[in-house]
């Protein structure tokens, strides 16, 4: 029931905020014609401002604010069709490293630090919307806890930034990171970054548009903080922790179009056949879903309201010609096939060849999961989980494995046995098969992409 009220509340809060962000874009205030100093002035009191909650007032942040938004208005021209970041001191303080961590791309930072979700919704028209962006990558909501903001007024001026963003372009991608883990000490402690990182999965349930990526899981301690190697001060990421956000970064980037446009360059090796022609789904579609998975949802919806769905498959259909599933949940790309993140966070869906194997043969392909993402590969019907082990198991020792990057599989069937490496390490000594069977690909959570699957016969 409390996600059904956030939803509803959020949308009236929605229309209210967008009315007053409406007006306030047409006030004096905001106009190109009036000075910087006043223009980038925070108004001395919330009195019809949009969204609720917190906006800091402190003079440095003041200054701050003033300084960077006067700076960036000289900057509109320059930064036109920019991937713009947007959000507070993370983002600033990604800095200069931020081109050099994405060469492909143009970019924008629009960082203040100590800034909320309050002020992000303030500015953006002239920090962001003014530049039209290719995409916009969100991360915001932690200072707004040290002012002791509850996670629902976060998640509500959230969906407020996402309704402007999308009024001003339907199609504009936005990807939105989970708040960052910290401390309590920092007056940010893990459940409630953890309930706002919730609502933030409700509250964009509805937004086609819009990607969340975890990064809570991805830099969250056994105690769900923030690892002082990546985060000494526990608030803000190192060269280290920059790294990483990048690399979970990359693969939304290359599923946007953004980047890594080019067919892959792979061959096979002789004897080996590809399962895919590197531009469309030929050869693959759906297939009727089974009887135990159906079954298998209910029993868990019944008990967990947040349990993974699957979407029942009543007839089998060949997506041959196509380069996006009908849904638009995948998507063949530049040699790859992506399991994009579904809404909501879980839904399972699955892609098999048209085609059944009865044959011993060898399966070679590789993935590569965003954080804590969870998929797999089915092999003449039995599942092998391909997912950012390290994070979301069951492999969690793997030495080889090479978190936010492309990983190797090798399936080896002999005799209705199938023997299963990642990298060279053993997932599966003797995983049983049936007698014949297609294969399959699985996206649960998160983004999974698959590429150069290929098989060859053995005797």
């Amino acid at each position: 029931m409390r996600s059904f009220s956030f939803l509803a509340l959020s949308y009236l809060v929605l229309t209210a905020g967008a009315a007053h962000a409406s007006s306030s874009s047409s006030a004096p205030a905001t106009s190109a014609s009036v000075a910087p100093a006043l223009r980038f002035t925070l108004p001395a009191s919330d009195s019809g401002l949009a969204g609720s909650g917190p906006i800091r007032r402190y003079p440095w942040f003041q200054k701050l604010w003033t300084e960077r938004r006067t700076t960036w208005a000289g900057q509109v021209e320059r930064d036109q069709k920019a991937v713009v970041f947007l959000g507070d001191s993370i983002t600033q303080g990604w800095g200069a490293a931020l081109a050099s961590s994405f060469p492909e791309l143009k970019v924008a930072n629009r960082g203040i630090s100590g800034d909320t979700t309050r002020g992000v919704l303030i500015r953006l028209q002239e920090d962001v919307l003014a530049l039209h962006p290719a995409a916009v990558v969100l991360l915001i909501g932690t200072n707004d806890l040290e002012e002791n903001a509850t996670p629902w007024t976060i998640a509500s001026n959230l969906r407020l930034i996402l309704a402007a963003l999308h009024d001003h372009n339907p199609a504009l991608p936005v990807i939105v990171c989970a708040v960052m883990p910290s401390s309590p000490t920092k007056k940010r402690p893990a459940f409630l970054i953890r309930r706002i990182n919730q609502l933030i999965l409700e509250a964009t349930v509805d937004q086609p548009q819009v990607t969340v990526l975890d990064t809570w899981k991805l830099f969250a301690d056994a105690q769900n903080d923030a690892p002082l190697a990546e985060f000494p001060d526990l608030l803000h990421p190192n060269a280290a922790g920059y790294a990483k956000f990048a690399a979970a970064l990359r693969p939304f980037f290359a599923t946007l179009g953004l980047s890594e446009r080019a067919p892959d360059a792979f061959t096979p090796e002789p004897g080996f056949v590809s399962l895919l022609n590197g531009h469309d789904l030929t050869g693959w579609g759906t297939r009727p879903t089974a009887e135990k998975e159906i079954a298998t949802t209910i029993r868990m919806q019944a008990t967990d309201l947040a349990a993974p769905l699957w979407p029942v498959v009543t007839k089998s259909a060949s997506y041959d010609g196509l380069t996006r599933s009908p849904d638009g949940r995948w998507l063949a790309q530049a040699g790859r096939i992506v399991a994009t993140t579904p809404p909501g966070g879980r839904r399972i869906q699955q892609l098999w060849t048209t085609r059944e194997f009865p044959q011993n043969f060898v399966l070679k392909l590789e993935f590569r999961a965003t954080p804590n993402a969870d998929g797999g590969v089915y092999v003449r019907g039995p599942q092998l989980q391909a997912r950012d082990y390290l994070i979301a198991g069951p492999y969690l020792k793997l030495a080889n494995f090479r978190p936010l990057d492309w990983n190797e599989l090798i399936i080896t069937v002999t005799d209705g046995v199938a023997h299963c490496t990642c990298n060279g390490e053993v997932l599966e000594a003797a995983l049983k098969l049936p007698a014949s069977g297609p294969i399959g690909l699985e996206g649960d959570r998160g983004q999974l992409e698959y590429r150069r699957i290929r098989i060859r016969d053995l005797p």
